[in-house]
């Protein structure tokens, strides 16, 4: 049980790692809503098996990057599907 603690933290720390090197990528206005209709189109498939459906607002961007490289390796999301469902609940704030 106690890696499971350890592992988060090593996926924050990579995480903030890649954030303070400047590894946000900008995307275009077309590219957002694409990955916007596929998140919500792919929430329910991967995430409301397990999850009730939740407000973007709940977490701050910087959270639900954590959230989703946990949840990536938990629920097997190839990583297309991934950037989605993160596009999805980002943009629900």
């Amino acid at each position: 049980m106690k890696r499971v603690p350890i592992a988060i933290f090593l996926a924050l720390a990579v995480l903030a790692a890649t954030c303070a090197a400047g590894g946000a990528e900008e995307i275009g206005k077309a590219e957002q809503r694409r990955l916007f209709r596929d998140g919500a189109r792919l929430w329910p498939v991967y995430c409301a098996q397990c999850h009730n459906a939740r407000p973007g607002s709940e977490f701050a961007p910087y959270q639900w990057d954590a959230i989703m490289m946990h949840m990536r390796t938990q629920a097997n999301l190839p990583a297309r599907d991934a950037r989605a469902v993160l596009e999805y609940l980002k943009a629900g704030r």
